[in-house]
């Protein structure tokens, strides 16, 4: 394929709405703005809609019914055999020079296609088994049906680029994917609003030590090793407040310092700025997640000079790198650990400062759309 970039014709892929910007945590809909702006003309082949979801659906109440194990519907094979004849049937009426197909594993596994197809994704079906609570009580069925498709997905796309080591290496190791095809690019920041580079240097530490917990899932996100973090910070005589945005903690999470915003939209422009503030106003974006692949939250944080303060779980290091954009701690490391390290770098001006800068600095240079697009360009050039 020869590449001329005035006039790539881009197939978008997925079966979400990729310009709704809670589709994938606003992943798709920042995707598909940088392959506009680096790459080429954007044709959105989604949303998809298909009764096939309601059947998957009735199949996985009567699994749990009868069997007390799920059916995940969203990598059956009935349901990406149903997509992939949705699809040849809207590319078909298309003039397209590539596909780029964002966590689309079952959207491109049957697609009957001689258009190259660039697969891109934060992980691999096997690294979710037993990881995230969805996949963790499911059905044989469901696990050899979601690895075959992974498998074929893998198979089928002349470029696979993830977002982090840890799921590159599984895509190599656990489905055979040609080590030459996969490329390891982090994801960028869902955001609109960048402040200057500048504004971020001023920032100093707060008069209390002020803490972002931002995630939907409240036990997952670690929750409520935060709020022990909270606890512990007081018992050191730091000053301290959580807010937590995006969830409603439990009953017995309590306390006068806990603020609680339960969710914000982006889509919404006024909440879209309230979610600004919080990034500028806090001095740490704390999260003890259990299970990640790589949060673009992290990234958006940067963006502020937020310094991230998490767990080295999945893909996290190949994201934020301790010292430099935050710390990340063992999955063993509780409150204490948590209120330690923060206290070490937010008790010394110094630490604190220049931690707000590299973690900026890295944004620029490494976690924003930009950067990714422009590598993705390149590699579409090299195929």
């Amino acid at each position: 394929m020869e590449f001329t970039e005035k006039n790539l014709k881009i197939a978008f892929l997925t079966a979400e709405d990729p310009k709704n910007k809670s589709s994938w945590s606003g992943t798709n809909y920042s995707i598909a703005r940088a392959l506009e702006k680096h790459c080429g003309d954007v044709q959105y082949i989604g949303p998809i809609n298909t009764n096939v979801n309601k059947i998957t659906g009735l199949l996985n109440r009567l699994s749990l019914l009868i069997t007390k194990k799920g059916y995940e519907g969203g990598h059956s094979t009935l349901l990406s055999k149903r997509y992939a004849q949705i699809i040849k049937k809207r590319i078909s009426k298309q003039d397209i020079d590539l596909i780029f197909a964002p966590a689309a594993s079952a959207e491109i596994a049957y697609l009957e296609t001689e258009i190259p197809v660039i697969y891109i994704s934060d992980t691999t079906f096997h690294l979710l088994q037993n990881y995230y609570g969805d996949l963790s009580n499911v059905r044989d069925v469901s696990l050899r049906e979601g690895n075959k498709i992974e498998k074929k997905a893998i198979k089928k796309s002349v470029l696979l680029i993830y977002s982090s080591r840890w799921a590159a290496e599984s895509a190599i190791k656990d489905y055979g994917a040609d080590e030459s095809k996969v490329h390891v690019l982090p994801f960028g920041a869902n955001i609109e609003y960048v402040p200057l580079q500048e504004e971020v240097f001023k920032k100093k530490r707060s008069d209390k030590c002020r803490l972002l917990f931002l995630g939907v899932d409240w036990e997952r996100k670690g929750g409520s090793i935060a709020f022990d973090a909270l606890l512990e910070l007081e018992k050191l005589g730091v000053e301290s407040e959580l807010t937590v945005c995006g969830c409603v903690p439990p009953e017995e999470f309590k306390h006068e310092s806990l603020m609680v915003i339960p969710f914000l939209d982006k889509n919404d422009e006024k909440q879209g700025r309230e979610l600004n503030q919080l990034f500028l106003e806090n001095d740490f974006l704390i999260l003890p997640t259990r299970g990640d692949c790589t949060p673009v939250v992290f990234c958006e944080a940067n963006a502020f000079g937020l310094p991230v303060i998490t767990t080295d779980t999945g893909g996290i290091s190949s994201v934020i790198c301790n010292g430099k954009n935050g710390y990340m701690l063992p999955l063993d490391a509780g409150g204490k650990d948590f209120a330690q390290i923060i206290l070490e770098v937010y008790s010394d001006d110094e630490i604190y400062s220049k931690l707000i800068e590299s973690s900026r600095k890295t944004f620029d240079e490494s976690l924003n759309w930009d950067v990714w697009a422009i590598e993705v360009k390149k590699l579409i050039k090299n195929l």
